[in-house]
């Protein structure tokens, strides 16, 4: 599964496109656009994409379907397909989940267990990942080292603990050197786990609550781009897939969105400018204390959980304002991502949570062991390292030991961000570039500045095995970013 292998573009509306596109066929640069390497026999992969589609307000938004668990059970089946579909007004070829840019959110509560049937009807090997989830990384459960072959349908079972953290989780394609194309084509949807209500005042457990899942394309004649992506290249930005929806809300009214980046690369500085979001949980894990913030930098695979109320009657642009990664990365323009309509019968403001979850802190605990993760990238852009070493599924880089807690300082020798993300257990940030940070809980997926360094501490439950750690803007995983974690017994 580790070989790279290129996509057999053979339909006809294909090679029409090619040949209408050939002339604007350049070789993609290096340097901070990061391009992709694997060639494509039509040379559609070396066509730069068109201009991002943006456009007026055009529906409601809409949330995707559920499917729930039921008496601790989730089984459902995902069908892996590229199909035609209808996005930003026009109908383009995509890499869907059952058909769909915007597959349902799988919710469940903890303790639950979910059973995926998983069917790959693409011509390339393919798996499944729950990102973020505290769940086994072996067997036939959140086994990133499985490969999916085409034509064949493979059973996951997952058995979630009752101490599964209730907030927004997401799932995606993980196989090694195809986790970008396949992401940036469509294949991301949203896990909820249920119980975060249980930390609200009664006034507000009954509140509407809106996925709003952050998805982007970029746009090549009529297919979603997947080959030599581009960072910074045009991208569409879309809310649930949807172009600048309108999401409802009355004056007063308190809403919890589920802002999550379910993307492959790029960054969102999300704001609703004259409100304050309200952070209840970030990356699966209630907050120790809530706080509110003007903005959120989200970064490929980062969620955050937020209260948002309604402000004077009008509407005002759900934005994400422009976000620059450092010389050698890339600069993020402004863009409209949805639009807030504030109508109806004003309600009373409900006074913002304090306290919340519980306390977490992993400060005061004995430190087993410590380890350092350098992150580097030659000049071009096009291949990057974890201590000087590309991904090798063969190797292992780092082990830990269950049950015990490590710190680990994460130095970024680079002129750009580069996030970091580790399977199965999440992470305390201790402090970036020296200064403390604030314990709010654990998360995920967290950026690392250019030159900077970040120091977290992990504690290993549960479960052993063997995982990865990675960079989570997916070119930069698919190009050698990543590294085996081993957890012993």
């Amino acid at each position: 599964m580790h070989s790279r292998v290129t996509w057999n573009w053979s339909a006809v509306g294909f090679l029409l496109a090619a040949l209408v596109l050939m002339p604007a066929c350049m070789p993609a640069p290096g340097g901070g656009t990061h391009a992709h390497r694997s060639p494509s026999p039509t040379g559609l992969a070396t066509v730069s994409p068109s201009p991002a589609v943006t456009g007026p307000v055009s529906a409601d938004l809409r949330d995707p379907a559920q499917v729930v668990s039921r008496d601790g059970l989730l089984r459902t089946r995902i069908v892996v397909e590229r199909k035609k579909v209808e996005l930003a007004g026009r109908p383009l070829w995509a890499l869907t989940y059952n058909g769909q840019y915007m597959p349902p959110t799988l919710r469940l509560k903890p303790g639950d267990r979910m059973e995926i049937t998983f069917d790959n009807r693409l011509d390339k090997q393919t798996n499944l990942h729950v990102h973020g989830m505290h769940v086994s990384p072996a067997g036939n459960s959140d086994n990133v080292f499985l490969a999916i072959e085409p034509g064949k349908t493979f059973q996951y079972s997952y058995r979630f603990p009752e101490s599964l953290e209730p907030g927004t989780y997401w799932y995606h394609p993980h196989p090694h050197a195809f986790s970008a194309a396949q992401t940036a084509g469509g294949m991301s949807g949203i896990i909820v786990v249920d119980g975060l209500d249980e930390y609200l005042p009664p006034s507000l457990r009954n509140i509407t609550e809106h996925v709003v899942a952050l998805k982007d394309f970029q746009i090549v004649g009529d297919q979603i781009k997947t080959e030599n992506l581009k960072i910074g290249a045009p991208t569409t930005r879309t809310v649930n897939g949807q172009l600048n929806p309108r999401i409802r809300i009355r004056p007063g009214e308190t809403q919890l969105w589920r802002l999550a980046n379910i993307g492959a690369n790029i960054f969102y500085k999300v704001a609703l400018p004259g409100h304050r979001f309200h952070v209840v949980a970030q990356d699966g894990y209630p907050v120790n204390k809530v706080y509110s913030a003007d903005s959120i930098v989200i970064p490929a695979g980062a969620r955050y959980d937020v209260l948002v109320q309604g402000g004077p009657e009008g509407t005002r642009a759900l934005q994400t304002f422009p976000y620059n990664t450092g010389k050698a990365g890339n600069q993020f323009p402004q863009a409209t991502l949805a639009t807030v309509a504030s109508a109806g019968e004003p309600m009373t403001a409900e006074p913002m949570p304090t306290a919340f979850g519980p306390t977490d802190d992993l400060a005061t605990a004995p430190v087993a062991g410590r380890q350092t993760i350098t992150y580097t990238e030659n000049a071009a852009g096009t291949e990057f390292f974890i201590n000087g070493k590309q991904f090798d599924h063969n190797r292992v880089d780092f082990r830990v030991k269950l049950n015990t807690v490590e710190e680990w300082t994460i130095r970024n020798n680079t002129d750009e961000v580069h996030s970091f993300h580790v399977h199965t257990n999440d992470f305390q940030v201790m402090s970036i570039n020296g200064r403390p940070r604030t314990n709010y809980g654990l998360q995920d997926t967290v950026d690392v500045p250019p030159r900077g360094t970040m120091v977290i501490r992990s504690r290993f439950l549960d479960y052993p095995g063997r995982t990865v750690l990675h960079c989570h803007i997916l070119n930069h995983e698919d190009l050698g970013m990543m590294s085996v974690l081993q957890i012993d017994k």
